[in-house]
């Protein structure tokens, strides 16, 4: 049997798990780590600037491509604190990574030595399973049930802690022998599709919600398929943003409270069933009013995770099962209901879904200047693609581009839905850009999500990845100050100030542009709206030439309210800036207005 030190046997079974890249910050407890990275070979390895960069690096890396697992590596003790943002994001919205951590010697543990903090116990609540490793001889079992918890039922982010001793032992290990266990997921059987199925049959205006478990089962496909056999129209969650082409006939728009479309409310509140498949009913999709988004319908709702059934509200039927096993039933059924004419026709269902998509727009179309940011997501829907990847996280940026950004394929909407870290923009976008460096990625940020890990743009510069940055700058925490309206206050929430170095930005602050320019990477700072498509232009040409990222920056009115509920209910989205009224009012819409 072969012998070698328990981080080699690490660094073998990572690779024979199909892990190529890591995202990481080395120090004294993880360095025997690093040396076999170094020495084992075959795994990139992209270094950060910060450590919760590092975790953020990881999710976007899982959340570009199918079957991938980000991994980021620590030192001990701050290294593994700083990385807990990256668990709770990639738990809550169902993201598996894996983090690495350094640690004192075994015997050390307990005694307050330093650096050394009882990180598993921290990790727990974030993640599937957080463990320190106390015997070297355990390393490859721990790995190895790693991956598989990290792939089985609702996937999710695991923790492995090292001592530094432990790294350091020699153990006996065949990496030639060593094989992943198998990969467990709940699959549905035919009676509970037959049941789902019953219910279609029985309504007269469907809808499908399409949640982010159908991404992570890899099922677009399926869904679109489905959802063309049966006719019905699809809502997608901002997680499952993507799983069927906003410019499909049967795309409905999203729901909710701040992330949806007018029309896609509309269409919610006239439907009669809903099978949600692969989501949760999470809070800025259904609001606190769940009468107004329950009662006058039937659900029926499918998830990965048996505990999801039930959590919110009650459905009429619900069982638990991976997204694309279950709908490789309900195909399998409706094909064969369809053969035997049993399927309703939901034609003009569907038919009323689209009108409301062509009627009930919001205005994007604004020459203010300062500009308006609707008018920042119009010409962005001009310049990028439906082969564009949009990165971001919160904010009125994330919601007002959500509301008015369009998104034709999955894996191309990369948002942390759940957690929201500020900061978390860039480094994901750079996961993202490391995974799939064919596909042009734009991120998306408000100014203080900007601030929060701006150095992780020397990153992207001494690594080479190139992608557009689009900086919406109000010079306020914007979605705070919104929310701050029902309170009657506007408390520390501004972020401007004369900047004694760049008194031509007035009010705004910080130079993002000297900023960006310092770390490495190219800047553009816009304030007439009409400059915004050759800015973009610009842009995308300066990204690949010098591969390197290229912010845009937009310097926008101080205030504009975003639309949103006041009251958290989706039945009562406030629109705060003119609606659309004539076709020029939402030249970039899916569909034209129809008026």
């Amino acid at each position: 049997m072969p012998r070698m030190t328990a981080a080699a046997a690490a660094v073998e079974i990572l690779k024979r798990e199909g892990v190529t890249n890591a995202f990481g910050v080395p120090g004294a407890a993880i360095n025997p780590f690093y040396r076999e990275l170094k020495n084992v070979g075959g795994i990139g390895h992209t270094l950060a600037r910060h450590v919760e960069g590092a975790s953020h690096m990881a999710e976007g890396y899982t959340r570009a491509k199918a079957g991938n697992i980000g991994v980021c590596i620590g030192t001990s003790g701050p290294a593994g604190t700083d990385m807990i943002t990256g668990l709770y994001s990639a738990i809550a919205d169902s993201i598996p990574i894996l983090c690495i951590t350094g640690q004192a010697p075994v015997s050390k543990l307990h005694k307050e030595d330093f650096q050394a903090v009882d990180i598993a116990a921290i990790a727990g609540p974030v993640t599937k399973k957080a463990t320190t490793v106390l015997e070297a001889a355990q390393v490859p079992g721990v790995f190895q049930e790693a991956f598989h918890l990290m792939r089985s039922g609702r996937p999710g982010p695991v923790l492995i802690d090292l001592p530094i001793d432990v790294q350091l032992t020699e153990i006996e290990f065949d990496p030639e022998a060593y094989e992943p266990l198998p990969v467990y997921k709940p699959r549905a059987t035919r009676a509970q599709a037959e049941k789902a199925i019953r219910f279609l049959l029985e309504s007269e205006r469907p809808l499908i919600v399409a949640g982010g478990g159908i991404i992570n089962a890899d099922a677009s496909d399926l869904l679109v398929e489905f959802a063309e056999l049966t006719g019905v129209p699809v809502i997608s969650t901002l997680m499952g943003w993507g799983t069927i082409p906003d410019d499909h006939e049967l795309s409905a728009g999203m729901v909710g409270v701040q992330t949806s479309h007018r029309y896609g409310n509309a269409t919610f509140l006239e439907s009669d069933f809903v099978l949600g498949i692969g989501n949760r009913w999470a809070n800025r999709h259904t609001g606190y009013n769940l009468d107004a988004y329950t009662n006058g319908r039937k659900f029926v709702h499918v998830d990965i995770e048996p505990t999801q059934i039930g959590k919110i509200f009650a459905p009429d039927y619900g069982f638990a099962s991976d997204a694309k096993a279950a709908l490789e039933l309900f195909i399998e059924v409706a094909k064969e209901l369809k053969a035997e004419g049993k399927l309703p026709d939901f034609g003009a269902w569907a038919a009323s879904a689209q009108e409301r998509k062509a009627t009930l727009l919001r205005r994007t179309h604004f020459d203010n200047i300062p500009m308006k940011p609707q008018r920042v997501y119009e010409e962005m829907n001009k310049a990028f693609g439906p082969e564009t990847r949009y990165v971001t996280t919160i904010g009125l940026s994330q919601i007002a581009g959500a509301q008015m950004l369009h998104v034709y394929r999955p894996r191309h909407w990369i948002n942390c839905g759940q957690a929201g870290p500020l900061g978390w923009t860039i480094p994901a976008a750079i996961g993202a850009a490391t995974a799939d460096p064919q596909t042009p990625i734009v991120a998306l940020s408000g100014d203080y999500d900007f601030q929060f890990m701006i150095e992780e743009l020397a990153v992207a510069a001494q690594h080479k990845v190139p992608y557009v940055h689009v900086l919406v700058n109000n010079a306020y925490l914007g979605l705070i100050r919104q929310a701050q309206g029902g309170l009657g206050i506007n408390f520390e929430v501004n972020l401007e100030f004369e900047n004694i170095n760049t008194p031509e930005i007035g009010v705004y602050g910080v130079d993002h542009v000297k900023v960006a320019e310092g770390l490495g990477v190219k800047a553009i700072r816009v304030e007439d709206p009409d400059k915004l498509g050759e800015a973009f232009e610009e842009a995308k040409k300066l990204a690949q030439e010098f591969q390197v990222p290229v912010v845009v920056e937009a310097i926008l009115e101080r205030i504009t309210n975003i639309s949103m509920s006041k009251t958290v209910d989706m039945s009562d989205v406030t629109e705060f800036e003119e609606v659309a009224t004539e076709p020029g009012h939402a030249p970039t819409a899916i569909k034209p207005l129809k008026v």
